[in-house]
């Protein structure tokens, strides 16, 4: 019996659809890290497992510049 490695390289429509899934979870959390202040570099760690929890923690407990700096405009 012979094992067709061949078979698990994903093509471009595999790869095509992974880009999409990706860009998919990236661009909401880019944005939501953008308005609280950070880099939206920030949601790139979002595809690491146990990271991304690790942040949704850090954004939801954190203390925001964006609301930092719109309570010292007041």
């Amino acid at each position: 019996m012979e094992i067709n490695m061949i078979a698990s390289i994903p093509g471009p429509a595999e790869i095509f659809v992974i880009a999409i899934i990706t860009a998919i979870i990236i661009f909401p959390y880019w944005k939501i890290f953008s308005k609280a202040g950070y880099s939206g570099a920030l949601s790139l760690l979002m595809l690491i497992p146990l990271v991304n929890v690790i942040m949704l923690f850090f954004l939801a407990f954190a203390d925001w510049p964006a609301l930092k700096n719109a309570q010292k405009q007041q």
